[in-house]
């Protein structure tokens, strides 16, 4: 089978991170043939670090019309990534679009859209998916062995930020140039988890601080409750502000409790359901007998090359992808639910209306100052 030709729109850091592993022949069946930016010194840099048989272009339609690639990683600003995906599928090309999916629901809705009804593979980075603990708490509610979910606690600050971060780039933290903070650039992958794992609440009470640590516009401080069809409650705390910071999910469930943290899934199991229990024990102090189990996961994968090697062997056998590019609504729907509940200082229903987001959006972007751009890229190594 011969090798798939991909071109990586975009080399900010996570941009050259792809090029680089596709560029040293690390992803079977798959070669770097091209690559687009809009900067013309990151473009000066790719002989060096990518080879001089990579093609550069600084216009995606230019790169598109060369028809010399067959597939695109887009990792631009996140603006971008919707035009930038319809326009690949437009063209033939299959896409992979970095995290998230856009900023608006209205955006993403349109490029699923397109995507629906093309024959080319879309898929999202939502990297942290590949992990196999996160992958072993999927299957375990799933399966139904902890039972009705009844609350989840989604802590996640270990997102640590220092002011210098947000400097790197013009568009950083902007309305205009980025359209949230830690909700649309780190926690995409966290509220896909969320959601992924526990399913989407159907409404939410969001509270976004914007700039508390740092000097930006948007976010950077988010707790929100939300609540699911069943009547199960969820909270969901996120910032780029503390150290050290903690990343840990808590299910409790009808037949227990299930935590996730540092990469270790832990099974408080009740020997019955808690909820028949509750209604049948007649001493009154009483609880259900509990074991705890330590579930094994396996080990860590390659993350962001395994989403790649997935995507490349969606396209040449047509396996299953690990993120379908549609799914990557629900997240958006999630982050915009939360900002527009903070902005209108009231619950917001899911879906989101799509509108009345947008409105309010547009309105951040028009006041929206972008600042100079350094034009730095960061070192991604060891990010999630």
């Amino acid at each position: 089978m011969s090798r798939l030709r991909i071109g990586v729109i975009g080399l900010g850091g996570m941009g050259s991170n792809h090029a680089g592993y596709l560029s040293r022949g690390e992803i079977s069946g798959a070669e770097l043939t091209a690559v687009c930016d809009v900067e013309p010194k990151r473009l000066d840099r790719v002989n060096e670090t990518l080879g001089e048989h990579v093609l550069k272009f600084s216009s995606a339609d230019v790169l598109f019309a060369a028809k010399c690639v067959d597939a695109v990683i887009v990792a631009t600003p996140h603006y971008f990534h919707p035009p930038l995906v319809i326009s690949a599928l437009k063209n033939g090309l299959h896409a992979m679009s970095e995290k998230p999916a856009g900023v608006y629901t209205k955006q993403v809705r349109e490029m699923n859209e397109i995507a629906e009804q093309s024959d080319r593979v879309f898929g999202v980075m939502f990297n942290q998916r590949t992990r196999s603990y996160h992958q072993k708490l999927k299957e375990l509610i799933e399966s139904g062995e902890v039972g009705e979910i009844k609350r989840t606690i989604y802590t996640v600050n270990n997102w640590f930020r220092a002011q210098s971060y947000y400097d790197s780039g013009g568009w950083r933290a902007t309305w205009a140039g980025e359209g949230g903070g830690v909700l649309v650039n780190q926690c995409p992958h966290n509220l896909d988890l969320w959601q992924w794992i526990c399913g989407m609440p159907i409404r939410l009470r969001a509270f976004c601080h914007f700039g508390k640590h740092h000097d930006i516009e948007v976010e950077d401080d988010v707790t929100a409750y939300v609540e699911y069809e069943n009547g199960a409650t969820g909270v969901f705390i996120t910032s780029t502000g503390e150290s050290p910071g903690t990343n840990r999910l808590e299910i409790s469930a009808d037949r227990g409790k299930i935590v996730l943290e540092d990469g270790n899934l832990t099974f408080w199991r009740t020997k019955e359901s808690t909820s028949d229990f509750l209604r049948s024990w007649p001493n009154g102090f009483g609880s259900p007998e509990v074991w705890k189990c330590e579930i094994p996961v396996g080990q860590v994968g390659e993350e962001h090359k395994d989403m790649t090697r997935n995507w490349i062997q969606s396209i040449q056998t047509g396996s299953k992808l690990l993120a379908d590019g549609r799914e990557g609504i629900k997240g958006v729907e999630l982050s915009n639910a939360m900002m527009l509940s903070t902005w209108t200082d009231d619950w917001i229903n899911i879906p989101v209306d799509e509108k009345h987001f947008y409105d309010a959006l547009q309105e951040r972007v028009a006041n929206s100052e972008v600042k100079e751009s350094r034009g730095e890229v960061m070192d991604v190594e060891g990010t999630f």
